[in-house]
């Protein structure tokens, strides 16, 4: 017996069976079909998306990420290259001007510098000295006790003045040779720091590079990580697919099988079904009214002419 979709057999409900029918027999296999109209269509779609499930994965063959570009590889190499002068870097070691450094720095040609000096000096005691002498000739006075005073005054003046050159041109020279000192100890230090600034910005500039190194290298392990999770998770999605096809799909018949009945249960479901007739033509609880025919005997506790239910068979 076949039943189409969306109809219940004899004596079931819409899921499972409860009481057959003792005329149709009793339930002993059922069976789902497609419908005829829509088997072509569900046997296609299936096959399809069972094709579908059994291809293998299709990976993307193609760059998972950008990486670095041809100015950053250029940009990498060039700092990599640079030389960092890391031995030479730290403090300077300042120092203090003393003899040494004054011997050092001081012009080594200052006696030559200041002869002339010295040379003109004596020059003019000498000039001074014979004008002194003409006067005490002429005066009557020459190698006399004023003569030694003025030539004692005159060698005092050349002494002094000689003095005088000397002291200044080393005073001067030293002065000089401290404002180079001091002048070279800034260049030092401005240079120490020239050459700390410039190590130190070379190592941030590396590190700075190695940072976008390793943000290049973690996209593309990221990505790759990624791509592998998709792969593993391909079969899953793919059997998820497949069953998705046979969700929601009320296209099913059922297909019943009986066993013939025996004489008993027939009557007992003729029976049972006559008095499911009269229940429903006369109403429930009412029994057909029967006449006692002439002659017969009534049973106690009855009148003759009332009428007396038929027995129903069990």
């Amino acid at each position: 017996m076949t039943t189409p979709a969306g109809t219940t057999p004899p004596g079931s409900t819409g899921t499972t069976p409860l009481i057959a029918d003792p005329l149709a027999g009793k339930i002993t296999g059922d069976e789902s079909n497609l419908s005829n109209w829509a088997g072509d269509y569900v046997t296609n779609l299936l096959g399809r998306g069972q094709a579908l499930s059994n291809q293998g994965y299709q990976a993307y063959s193609g760059p998972l990420t950008a990486g670095a570009s041809e100015l950053q590889q250029n940009a990498f190499q060039g700092l990599a290259n640079l030389a960092i002068p890391t031995d030479r870097m730290g403090a300077f070691n300042t120092q203090t001007f003393g003899a040494d450094q004054a011997r050092q720095y001081m012009n080594p040609y200052l006696m030559a510098a200041l002869q002339p000096q010295i040379d003109e000096a004596r020059r003019q005691s000498e000039i001074t000295q014979m004008m002194n002498n003409a006067q005490l000739t002429k005066a009557g006075a020459y190698g006399g006790g004023r003569q030694a005073i003025m030539n004692a005054e005159t060698q005092r003046n050349l002494g002094t003045n000689l003095a005088n050159i000397t002291g200044t041109g080393y005073a001067s020279a030293y002065d000089k040779a401290m404002a180079q000192f001091n002048t070279e100890q800034g260049r030092g230090m401005e240079a120490q720091k020239m050459l700390n600034d410039y190590g130190m910005g070379a190592l941030a500039a590396q590190q700075g590079a190695g940072a976008v190194q390793r943000q290049i290298e973690g996209e593309g392990i990221t990505a790759d990580i990624k791509q592998f999770e998709e792969e593993k998770l391909d079969p899953y999605k793919k059997v998820q697919f497949a069953q998705s096809l046979l969700q929601g799909l009320p296209l099913q018949t059922q297909s019943y099988s009986y066993q013939q009945p025996n004489a008993i249960n027939q009557a007992a479901g003729t029976a049972a079904g006559v008095m499911s007739t009269y229940d429903q033509i006369f109403g429930p609880g009412r029994t057909p009214a029967t006449t006692t025919p002439p002659g017969t005997t009534t049973p106690p506790g009855t009148s003759p002419g009332s009428t007396t239910p038929p027995a129903r068979v069990p």
